[in-house]
């Protein structure tokens, strides 16, 4: 019995599939199976039911996982004590959402490369319910999220919050300086989609958007911008691009009742995954938040 082949058989135990589990670990398929067919017969025990469509834990591989996780944690740790400062090392898979993207990334990506240059980063972009997906699945690592997961398995860490406030174009306005619902009887509600974390925010407005006629889901913010600036519709924008915005004269913040509240935001991973990794990519990101970095696009 070795650590690979504990590693191939604890993986594909806790990821969505074998597939899943292969790429996390740089293997083939094959390989993987192969790990876990040489495990099986060290142990003398079948520890998956091969028979269905899925493969599914036996009563023995159920008996295997709580102490396949303790070992390779221990193992984990004793290589982090031993190792420099920077023997951080392989490759992390973490998720953000967009608005983390234009602002905060960068600088966490540039702080790890030269805290863990042999670390290999590969962020994803996406709205937060398919980040909180991927991470349950063990796609990801972790993903940084607005709001608290609601599944068992997973921890929310807090790490920052992000604030906004209504907008619209003068030209789509006029003179309105409210958001009420005479104004959207009159103009779009232009949004992130459903499971962005933005529609968070839109829910302590229900009654109020009962009244918006017309609403216009899109899932890239800098679109977005670009359809409040013409005109096309009002919506929240981060308050930080909103009085940047209305200073040159392209939007117009308008008040609201209630205002806004903060959006907060939380390093999600794995309840069973203690991989020192997570822990010290934990910090890393914890530093890094900041929803009022400068956005770099023009």
């Amino acid at each position: 019995m070795t650590l690979k082949q504990l590693e191939a058989f604890y993986w594909a135990a806790t990821c969505a599939s074998f597939a899943v589990a292969a790429q996390r670990l740089h293997l083939s398929v094959s390989s993987l199976s192969k790990r876990i067919a040489e495990l099986e017969e060290d142990l003398g025990q079948t520890l998956f039911d091969r028979s269905g469509h899925r493969a599914a834990l036996t009563a023995a591989g159920d008996r295997l996982v709580p102490q396949a996780r303790e070992l390779l944690g221990a193992a984990d740790r004793i290589r982090a004590s031993m190792a420099a400062r920077d023997a951080l090392a392989g490759r992390c898979r973490f998720g953000v959402g967009e608005l983390s993207a234009l602002t905060w990334l960068p600088a966490l990506i540039g702080r790890v490369r030269q805290d863990y240059p042999s670390l290999a980063l590969e962020p994803y972009v996406d709205v937060g319910q398919v980040l909180e997906r991927k991470v349950a699945d063990g796609e990801l690592d972790f993903a940084i999220i607005a709001g608290r997961s609601s599944r068992a398995g997973i921890a929310s860490v807090p790490v920052g919050e992000a604030r906004f406030v209504w907008v619209g174009a003068p030209r789509a306005v006029g003179q309105a300086t409210h958001v009420t619902p005479e104004l959207l009887r009159q103009c779009p509600l232009v949004s992130l989609p459903e499971g962005a974390g933005t529609s968070r925010l839109l829910q302590a407005w229900q009654g109020t958007l009962a009244e918006a006629e017309h609403r216009l889901h899109c899932n890239n913010w800098g679109a977005i911008v670009g359809m409040l600036v013409e005109g096309t519709g009002v919506g929240l924008l981060p308050v930080h691009w909103a009085q940047a915005l209305e200073q040159d004269g392209s939007l117009r913040i308008l008040a609201s009742d209630p205002a806004p509240g903060a959006l907060p935001y939380s390093f999600q991973y794995r309840r069973d995954d203690s991989r020192v990794l997570v822990e010290k990519m934990r910090t890393e990101v914890m530093r890094a938040v900041d929803f009022s970095a400068r956005c770099r696009l023009p």
